[in-house]
């Protein structure tokens, strides 16, 4: 059997932009992806900590360094520029491995700066 558990997520990751004409998805910057492991088009979990609105999308890379977080096509309509979000990503485990798993997750500040890692 296998478990579905948490493998990445960005915690605090402010929207820098909202494009409602892109076709859609959640521009991130790829210094952070890296950072969590998520790789592009990867399936994610979008929870907005300032409305409590959630959406589940995809990502694409942004420029490395560009601190980006766009929210693209309708997904513009799920937040602003400023809000937290915590976007989420999940793994497959097999049972007898998920004692041992660990999520990659970063803790952001309000510039996008990593400021906590845990694996």
């Amino acid at each position: 059997m296998t478990l579905t558990l948490l493998h990445a997520k960005l915690h605090h990751l402010r929207v820098t932009q909202a494009d409602l004409e892109y076709l859609g998805s959640l521009t991130v910057d790829e210094d952070l992806l890296d950072a969590v492991g998520l790789v592009p088009y990867e399936k994610v979990l979008v929870a907005n900590l300032d409305n409590g609105q959630r959406l589940e999308t995809y990502v694409i890379p942004g420029v490395r360094g560009s601190k980006i977080a766009c929210l693209n096509g309708a997904a513009a309509y799920m937040g602003k520029v400023g809000d937290r979000l915590i976007v989420m990503a999940f793994a497959q485990v097999p049972e007898q491995d998920a004692p041992a798993h660990r999520p990659r997750v970063v803790r952001l500040d309000e510039h996008n700066d990593i400021v906590a890692q845990a694996y």
